[in-house]
């Protein structure tokens, strides 16, 4: 689907060059003297290279079409995710370094998105909250009121967040997936 340079936003996979560039940040400058064109810094899917790249507004550029497909997360290998379609039952297995850190917060059975260009899988959306056990957390000190004081804390999957100073180990916890910060206590 072709789109105007103008349009590019960060986290959109564009077809460019024979590959396959996720948007990691766009600017959009208007200079006094000539046009208006859009500053692109891209990342390869494929290479793990970054491009920076710049379009005039009248240009086009080709936005990857991708098939959206819900998958439960089932266990994991050394290397791998294991993942499986509830309509069909298809396993797939995906590689650790595709998923990254959101990996410590796949449960058994949790439902994610998985993004597919051209029958690969290229990206897993996990949902936007999870919830977790605190597993160790330092006490809290008396007298520390100040709104912006947290603690760290180190959750039952191993990942080290910042949380409130009321929050005691062994409490559950929902944590959002995408910037890894807390969200409530349940």
């Amino acid at each position: 689907m072709k789109i105007n340079a103008g349009e590019i936003r960060v986290g959109m996979l564009l077809e460019y060059k024979n590959d396959l560039w996720q948007v990691l940040k766009t600017q959009h400058v208007k200079p006094g003297k000539g046009g208006a064109f859009a500053q692109v810094e891209m990342k390869s899917v494929n290479k793990n290279t970054k491009l920076n790249e710049r379009f005039r507004s009248s240009e086009t550029v080709e936005k990857a079409s991708l098939d959206e497909t819900t998958f439960n997360y089932l266990y994991s290998d050394e290397n791998n995710f294991f993942f499986m379609n509830p309509k069909t039952f298809e396993q797939i297995e995906i590689k650790k370094e595709l998923v990254g850190d959101k990996g410590k917060l796949l449960t058994e059975n949790l439902e994610v998105s998985v993004n597919f260009y051209n029958d690969n899988p290229i990206s897993v959306e996990l949902p936007n909250q999870v919830k977790c056990k605190i597993d160790t957390t330092d006490a809290a000190l008396k007298g520390q009121t100040v709104s912006s004081s947290y603690k760290p804390a180190t959750l039952d999957n191993g990942l080290n967040i910042q949380v409130p100073p009321f929050i005691e180990t062994g409490d559950e916890v929902v944590v959002d997936t995408r910037n890894l910060e807390y969200v409530k206590k349940i």
